[in-house]
Order: C-alpha cells, then sequence, then structure tokens
C-alpha cells in the first residue's frame, strides 16, 4: 500500500522468537533474576581475586609471590605434621618440661604467697618491711649497668622528684579535668614540649598515651578511620619494614588490618623504599619507618619515604619512641643524624616516649600529629549512651593523673639542657662501644656491628663459626641482660644511661665470653674431625644455653607453633602466684 512500509521479514521473525522465549511464569522471572545475580556476584568475586593476585604480583614480583606461597605452604604442612598425634605428646612434653625450667626460675620456692585477702589490715609497718623485701629481690642490676634497655633512668634525685610529684595526684583522673584542672593543664603542657621537640607546624597536635604501643595503636587507628571515611577504604593495608616494632604487627592482628613486610636489606639495614612503592595500591591507609628500629637501631630513610608518601597522597607515620629525647638532640650534640620529624612535609604522625630517654616513670608516652583533624580520627565519642555524653581520647578511659604529673615534673627538672647532655653521655657510649667492637682485634674478627647506628643501640652478628646465641648466654652469665635478635641471628645492646657508665666493663666481659666460645669452638672441631662428624654437627650440639636452645629451635622451624605455645606458657606464668 502506498505510504505505509512493511518490517522485514527476518527482523519480524527475531522478534517472534524473543517474544515465544520469553518467561511465561513468574517463576521463569524469578530464576532468571537468580541467574543474574548469582553471575554478579562470581563475576566481582572472580574481580576481587584478580586484583589481589595482580596486586600481589606487582608488590613482590614472580619469583617473591612464588617464594611466599612455597613457605606458606611449608609452614601449614608443618603445622599438620606437628599435630600428628605421637609427634604432638612428644612437643607437648618437651614445652612443659621447659615451662617447668622457666617456672623455677620466675618463682622461687620457699616464698611466701599471698592468694585471699588477709582477715586484718596489716600495720603500715609490715606492708613496709615486705614491700622492701620484695624490691630487693634477686634481680638483674640495671643500677650497676647491667641490663640493655628496660630501665632508662637511674638519677637517685629525678626518682624522688618523681615520687613526690606522684604522690601529690595519686586519686587524680584525667577523664575529669574540672575536678583535676591541674591535670589537665600538665598533660596539655607535655604534649605541647614533645611537640616542639619534633619541629610540629602550627595547627599540629597530640595526646599522651600509656606507651609506645599503644601510640603506634593510636596513630593506625587514625590511619584507618581517616581513609574509610575519606576514601571508603574497607579493606585497609599498611606497609612497615620488616625491623619496624611489632606493635604495627599488634595493631594489624586487633584492628583486622592487612600487613605487608618489607625487607630491610644489609648492609645498609635499612627499610627498601623501592619495594614500599611496589606494594603501594587503593587499600593502602599508611606507610612507616623508624627513628631508630628497636632491633639494629637504625634510622630508616624517612626523607625518602616522605616523598613517596607526598605522591601518593598517603599518611606516613615515623616511629620515634626509642630515639624520643636522643634523636632530637643529636645534631646539637655534634653527631651525626638524618632528617625525621615534621620537617618532612610527608610525615603526618610520630610516636615518642617520654618514658625512655624522657626519663619519665614507665606509663608515659606521646602520638603527635601534623593536623587536628588527624588527631579527631582516634577519638571515641558516644552521643547516646544512658550514662551521659561519653567522650574519650583514646583507648583507655580512666588514667593515671599521678603519671602525667610525674612526666611533667621529670620534662621539667631536665630541661633542655639536660637532655643535650644526656644525648651526649648516652650516643658517646654507644660510638666508643662501637668502636672499640671493630678495633679490637679479637672482637672484629668475630663480630660484625649491623648497619650504621646513629642512636643508641648496637647491634652485632658473629662473623664466623661462633654461635651468636652462644655469647648471649655467656654474657648473661656473667650478669648481663643482653637482646636477642633474629633474622638475622644478632645481639643488641640498648644503652641507657646506667650502661653509659659501665660500658668499659661490658667491652670487658664481651672479649672474655667471645674468646672463650672461640676456644668452645676450637675444642669441637677437633672433636668433630675425630668423630668423623662436621663442624656443624659438633657445634649444634654444644649449644644447650637458654637464648641458644630457644633461638636455635625457632630459627630451624618452618612453623613457630611450638613457640607460640612456648610464649604463651611464659605469659601464663606472669599471673601464677
Amino acid at each position: 500500500m502506498p505510504g505505509t512500509s512493511r518490517m522485514p521479514v527476518s527482523l519480524r521473525q527475531s522478534i517472534d522468537s524473543v517474544k515465544r522465549s520469553r518467561p511465561r511464569n513468574p517463576m521463569q522471572v524469578v530464576n532468571l533474576n537468580v541467574d543474574l545475580i548469582r553471575n554478579i556476584v562470581f563475576f566481582l568475586f572472580l574481580l576481587r581475586w584478580t586484583r589481589r593476585a595482580l596486586w600481589k604480583l606487582k608488590g613482590r614480583g614472580l619469583f617473591g609471590t612464588l617464594f611466599e606461597l612455597f613457605t606458606d605452604a611449608r609452614r601449614i604442612l608443618y603445622g599438620y605434621f606437628l599435630r600428628l598425634p605421637g609427634v604432638r605428646t612428644k612437643v607437648r612434653a618437651q614445652i612443659d618440661d621447659a615451662l617447668t625450667k622457666m617456672q623455677a626460675k620466675m618463682i622461687p620456692a620457699g616464698q611466701t604467697r599471698y592468694l585471699s585477702l588477709p582477715k586484718e589490715g596489716w600495720t603500715e609497718e609490715a606492708v613496709r618491711k615486705e614491700l622492701e623485701a620484695l624490691a630487693t629481690m634477686d634481680h638483674t642490676r640495671w643500677e650497676d649497668g647491667y641490663v640493655s634497655g628496660a630501665v632508662y633512668s637511674g638519677e637517685d634525685e629525678l626518682l624522688k622528684l618523681q615520687t613526690e610529684a606522684y604522690g601529690k595526684f595519686t586519686v587524680a583522673n584525667p577523664i575529669h579535668p574540672d575536678v583535676f584542672p591541674g591535670v589537665r593543664k600538665m598533660e596539655a603542657e607535655v604534649v605541647a614540649m614533645v611537640l616542639s621537640l619534633f619541629n610540629a607546624p602550627p595547627g599540629a597536635a597530640g595526646v599522651s598515651t600509656s606507651g609506645g604501643t599503644e601510640s603506634i595503636l593510636m596513630a593506625i587507628l587514625s590511619a584507618r578511620q581517616k581513609a574509610h571515611h575519606e576514601r571508603g577504604v574497607t579493606e585497609p593495608e599498611i606497609i612497615i619494614p620488616e625491623t619496624a616494632h611489632t606493635a604495627f604487627r599488634k595493631a594489624a592482628e586487633y584492628f583486622k588490618i592487612k600487613l605487608h613486610l618489607v625487607s630491610c636489606p644489609a648492609p645498609s639495614y635499612q627499610v627498601d623504599v623501592k619495594r614500599v612503592a611496589r606494594l603501594i595500591n587503593r587499600n593502602t591507609i599508611m606507610l612507616v619507618g623508624s627513628a631508630p628500629n628497636f632491633p639494629h637501631g637504625i634510622i630508616d630513610d624517612i626523607s625518602a619515604l616522605s616523598k613517596l608518601a607526598l605522591r601518593k597522597k598517603i599518611p606516613l607515620h615515623v616511629d620515634c619512641c626509642l630515639g624520643s629525647f636522643l634523636v632530637p638532640f643529636l645534631d646539637k650534640a655534634g653527631f651525626d643524624t638524618q632528617p625525621f620529624d615534621f620537617r618532612l612535609k610527608g610525615v603526618t604522625s610520630i610516636s615518642c616516649d617520654t618514658h625512655k630517654y624522657g626519663f619519665a616513670p614507665k606509663g608515659n608516652s606521646t602520638v603527635l600529629y601534623r593536623t587536628a583533624e588527624l588527631r579527631a580520627y582516634q577519638y571515641f565519642v558516644d552521643p547516646s549512651w544512658s550514662g551521659g555524653v561519653y567522650a574519650s581520647p583514646g583507648i583507655a578511659g580512666s588514667r593515671p593523673g599521678a603519671l602525667i604529673a610525674a612526666c611533667w615534673a621529670s620534662l621539667m627538672a631536665v630541661g633542655e639542657e639536660g637532655y643535650l647532655k644526656s644525648c651526649t653521655e648516652i650516643v658517646g657510649a654507644t660510638k666508643k662501644l662501637a668502636e672499640h667492637i671493630r678495633s679490637h682485634p679479637t672482637l672484629a674478627q668475630e663480630l660484625e656491628i649491623l648497619g650504621n647506628p646513629l642512636v643508641s643501640v648496637l647491634a652485632f652478628q658473629a662473623r664466623g663459626d661462633l654461635n651468636i646465641y652462644d655469647i648471649a648466654d655467656g654474657m648473661s652469665v656473667r650478669g648481663w641482660h643482653l637482646n636477642a635478635l633474629q633474622n638475622p641471628p644478632a645481639i643488641h645492646v640498648a644503652v641507657t644511661a646506667p650502661v653509659a657508665k659501665n660500658w668499659e666493663k661490658l667491652a670487658s666481659d664481651l672479649e672474655g665470653v667471645v674468646e672463650e666460645e672461640r676456644e668452645k669452638e676450637r675444642v669441637r672441631q677437633v672433636e668433630a674431625l675425630k668423630m668423623g662428624g662436621d663442624n656443624k654437627t659438633g657445634k649444634q650440639k654444644a649449644t644447650s644455653g637458654d637464648t641458644a636452645a630457644l633461638y636455635g629451635v625457632a630459627g630451624s622451624l618452618p612453623n613457630k607453633s611450638v613457640v607460640v605455645d612456648l610464649a604463651r606458657g611464659f605469659l601464663d606464668l606472669l599471673y601464677k602466684a
């Protein structure tokens, strides 16, 4: 018909085919929708794991990824092996035996134990007498400089002042600033003083905490909350040096954050910044550097991390808990240093322990932020609680105002000149000890200092056939309490004011122990040759000290569950009355 158009036959047939294939009842529609949803979910699942795999390959490389998979498989399979009935029984017996020996050392027999409240309260004289007995229990003599780290003060006059300050504020609680305005003032001033020490810009803010671990936890919580609120990150990840303090690993476990460990290769033992860069993805919420780290006393390349953080727009936290009141004074004291604080634009938060080289009583630390907005992300506020509006700056609710008062008194009493003097003495003693190890004929031949430590921690490993853990045990026999390290096996000394005064005795005893171990090794080599064995076998049979035994086993096991069980048993013993 003129003026009309007809649909092509092929198109009409296609439409009819679609009409015939359309579902003719509701159940068919439901099934189609279920199939569609299932396909979408599968696609998203596939996309998620494909993206993770690509991130893994980008961050670790092909060989690194394969090695990580091999290590994980080996650990899992060895874990199954340890669960076999016969193996499990034998391992459990060995753990119980080790814990029994540990208990004998920690909880000496013959002591009177108080397992319930006394029927009548003791007299003050009786309490004082028991306190004196407890204070003088046999222990490693930190007062004489025989302990690495642990106690960072020791000056009698400062201890007396701290005790007096504590006594004046025994009942004080910062959660009630209207009741204890003096504590509020002191806490704010402590934070302000530490911010100034680290060259904080205008608008910077901070919070006091109970210690370095809590400071690190708070910094990571702030970064997690910031990433969630500002970028919608629901699967947060942080990238840390393998030498970073274990508090970062604790935070990752507590806050359900994926953790990436980056190697700190010799000879610098600084974090590999290029590997850090490869691991960054959209879920990364924080980068981390240490100034210095706990194991080796090495300051990471904070400048390079700062540039990377700025370029990627990711927060950078600097852990200065150990460096605390030493690192800021290195330059003024005439020592080598590296940039590490808020003068680097990429640094967004810093943790600093006032209870280490700030000489405040244990239980004092600070976490500092470049802006008050960053600090606010660690706050907890509940406006709808039936008990009223509740707000706290961090994890703790009630806090000991007495510790804050003692911290404030310490900072005010020591002052800038005092901290500069302590930096000169402590870091100076560390460098003298390092130079002695490098120049002494025996020590230089048998020990190697790790990296280039700039502050107060000195770590060294054995060069040749000597077992560094045997050396640690030998120093323990001579009354020293040093820190055993692993990966690589080493010992470190955290020089404190008492140690600084006794470093020559430390060096002398170290010489003696190394000579003793050299002689034992020569004897083992001769015996091994006589028996037709090898040097390594002879050495392994001789490592019977506590440190050598523990770390020898830990280093040889692909699965650390045995060590975990032993550590948990140790923690149980802490609360065995």
